[in-house]
């Protein structure tokens, strides 16, 4: 409804104000020479919205555009002598006189309307195209939005059930045997869950709250595989400075624990850390004992796949992710701009 009231309002202003200044500046000014203009604008709105008709139609809106400034072209050609008919016709009906048709006193009209029916031609197909433009612009922004909640949803189903249970039975398990560790358990099983909830609503968070997480995680499963895990964080003061996506190391943190500590009886090490490159980006590490085989651990299984598509959603080109076996480790390297 609104679009239909600015359609017509800009064609009755647009054609009213062309007719007047035409009326203004070459025409001595008379009772009927106003009312042979008046009359003029309701023609040159009817004209053009039939040809909006076809247009609409024949869905023409939706075609390349080297094609619609060829319909413009035509168009105009069209337009412009039926025009010219219909002044011929009301300046007869008005002044009783019928003008004399020669090739001069036609051809000038013609080229000046031809002209003015194309650029009405030329500003309906621009601003349809600007708006058709922004509606799938705004579809994409839509969709890249949807992306991103299935992307943080798949996150959230990432964190392994397993790890709660084994959490809380751990935790079950301190109780009697040491009720403050028991205590700090439960706070720390708290944020990690309080973080995953929380996730839709930060597309990146300090890397100091996402530490804080992995230091959670790490304190949870060192409990439950006590001398099978040790962990060493060796992070960077000025890593404080950056924001990363949310539950990305974590995740990182959590498949270097179940596919590579959990699977070796004497169980291994994991360590972070951080430093700051010298083109100012921040290089992050996580290493841990095992080994790491393509074929038989899928990217999708240690969602590395899922990690690589979060850090080029947020960070296009700009960050970089590598993993390979380096001296019995595995050695996975992330490398984050500065937003």
């Amino acid at each position: 409804m609104q679009k239909t009231r600015i359609y017509w309002f800009t064609q009755l202003i647009g054609w009213l104000t062309y007719f007047t200044v035409n009326f203004l500046f070459f025409y001595v000014p008379s009772v009927k020479d106003l009312l042979f203009h008046l009359l003029l604008v309701p023609s040159a709105i009817l004209l053009t919205h039939a040809f909006r008709y076809f247009i609409i139609k024949k869905d023409w809106l939706q075609k390349a555009v080297p094609f619609q400034i060829s319909l413009a072209i035509i168009a105009s050609l069209v337009l412009s002598p039926i025009f010219i008919s219909i002044q011929f016709f009301l300046n007869t009906l008005i002044f009783g006189v019928a003008l004399k048709l020669s090739f001069i006193s036609f051809l000038q009209p013609l080229i000046n309307f031809w002209f003015v029916f194309f650029v009405w031609s030329v500003l309906y197909f621009s601003f349809h195209y600007i708006r058709n433009y922004r509606k799938a612009e705004i579809q994409q922004l839509k969709m890249q939005g949807s992306l991103k909640e299935a992307e943080l949803n798949k996150l959230k189903s990432q964190l392994n059930p397993h790890f709660m249970f084994n959490a809380m039975n751990s935790i079950r398990a301190l109780i009697d045997e040491n009720p403050q560790k028991a205590k700090e358990a439960v706070t720390q099983l708290s944020n990690i869950l309080r973080q995953t909830l929380t996730l839709e609503k930060n597309k990146l968070i300090s890397f100091n709250d996402e530490m804080t997480l992995v230091k959670d995680y790490l304190a949870l499963e060192k409990i439950r595989f006590e001398e099978r895990l040790n962990y060493s964080l060796q992070v960077d003061e000025t890593s404080v400075q950056y924001k990363i996506p949310p539950m990305l190391l974590q995740t990182l943190v959590e498949n270097a624990i179940k596919h590579g500590i959990s699977k070796l009886t004497d169980g291994g090490v994991v360590v972070i850390t951080t430093k700051k490159t010298e083109n100012k980006k921040l290089q992050i590490e996580i290493s841990n004992t095992g080994n790491y085989n393509p074929e038989e651990n899928p990217l999708s299984g240690y969602g590395l796949e899922n990690t690589r598509n979060r850090l080029a959603f947020v960070f296009a080109d700009d960050a970089s992710f590598l993993i390979a076996n380096e001296n019995d480790m595995v050695k996975t390297q992330i490398v984050i701009p500065l937003l």
